[in-house]
């Protein structure tokens, strides 16, 4: 007898909603930056965004184009009568402060806030200005991402208190053995074991191991230690340029320590707001001048990295346009981003990858060199594809 094929590893399921339109949320302290940061953020042509149709939705929701040399060099490429490029929804929440968890301040409000939003762009002040007031009276960044590792965690702790208690009280009856009873049970423990990953190994829920039944309870309990999170220590402008902090090693030690792997920027709000008040060669030489650049185009992709997104291209005459998908989707519902008809009468999908299409130098050639590929159903979608899809009546 042949010998059996071995089983295809379990796919890993993402954290998270499973959604292709993710938002993340600016988050710190009071007088750390975080609006300052939203507003050259939302107002600053990242990646040339002159030439992209580009919005801010109100004042505290913006959509930031993420720079990408790829969907640059297809705009050259095609030279389209429009061009529309991947964005990362961006939105400024209020202030933390210390006891949120417990409603203090704008606690209540700004956690609800924080659970709406899917990744987190938490900005540390590591610089001193005698004029900007700092909350805590001074100073410390180590203090306040403990403040604000302390409160998400008290809150994610009393949500899932709250859920625990209202599973148990639900699953008293349980004694059968049927699926319902089953599914119950294991539900039960799940969540007792998201309690003990948070009092008793006092992580977030983010560091843990989960498999994929777990993920899908986690997912429902929408916690806010789940959502990835990259940190952006905002630094003096002269700080930034020389690259030399007395904070930067011991926030870095401080993230190892408690959230070993999350990414660190550092970045000049000051800067940034210098720069975006300048023309773009303006801004080239000054830039040129002082030996630094702006951090904003590094930050947009590490937030869109963050969330799991990849994204496809669909190019002609007409336009070339970025396409946001998370990673491990198909085909058809890649597809379905641009029209739900596409996934509901999907048939199939012309796909290249950008490198064979940059390597052949036109869509003939990728043809000729047999790189073009029809893909099915099963398809997964990779980062740069760049799709042409057929679809039934």
């Amino acid at each position: 007898m042949p010998p059996k094929k071995a089983a295809a590893p379990e796919k890993k399921t993402l954290l998270g909603r499973p959604s292709n339109n993710l938002k993340i949320g600016i988050v710190g302290l009071p007088n750390v930056g975080k609006s300052s940061f939203f507003n050259v953020l939302s107002e600053t042509d990242l990646a040339n965004a002159a030439n992209f149709p580009y919005a801010t939705i109100n004042p505290e929701e913006a959509r930031i184009p993420v720079p990408d040399t790829r969907f640059e060099w297809l705009c050259d490429t095609y030279k389209p009568a429009s061009r529309v490029p991947a964005f990362l929804t961006c939105i400024d929440i209020a202030g933390l402060t210390a006891g949120a968890s417990t409603g203090a301040g704008l606690g209540n409000s700004f956690l609800s806030h924080v659970r709406a939003v899917d990744g987190i762009f938490q900005v540390v002040r590591a610089f001193d200005d005698a004029e900007v007031i700092h909350v805590e009276g001074d100073v410390d960044p180590l203090r306040d991402m403990d403040i604000i590792q302390t409160e998400l965690r008290l809150k994610d702790i009393d949500w899932v208190e709250k859920a625990l208690d209202n599973l148990k009280k639900s699953g008293r009856s349980l004694g059968s053995n049927s699926l319902a009873d089953k599914a119950k049970k294991e539900e039960i423990a799940v969540v007792e074991k998201v309690l003990k990953v948070l009092t008793v190994d006092q992580k977030d829920i983010r560091k843990a191991d989960w498999n994929n039944k777990e993920i899908d309870v986690v997912n429902g309990l929408q916690l806010l230690t789940a959502k990835p999170v990259t940190y952006l220590v905002n630094l003096s402008e002269k700080d930034y340029i020389r690259k030399k902090n007395k904070w930067l090693p011991k926030i870095k030690g401080w993230i190892d320590a408690h959230n070993s792997g999350d990414p660190l920027i550092p970045f000049s709000v000051a800067l940034e707001e210098r720069l975006a008040a300048l023309e773009p060669e303006k801004k080239k030489e000054e830039e040129q001048s002082i030996g630094a650049t702006s951090a904003l185009p590094k930050i947009t992709q590490a937030g869109y990295s963050s969330l799991d997104l990849i994204r496809y291209f669909t190019c002609g005459p007409d336009e070339v346009r970025a396409w946001t998908i998370r990673k491990g989707i198909k085909a058809p519902q890649a597809a379905g981003v641009i029209h739900s008809d596409f996934e509901n009468k999907f048939v199939c999908g012309e796909i290249m990858s950008y490198d064979d299409l940059k390597e052949h130098g036109t869509e003939a050639a990728v043809k000729a060199a047999g790189k073009l590929r029809q893909q099915g159903k099963p398809y997964e979608m990779v980062d740069g594809d760049i799709a042409y899809w057929k679809a039934g009546a």
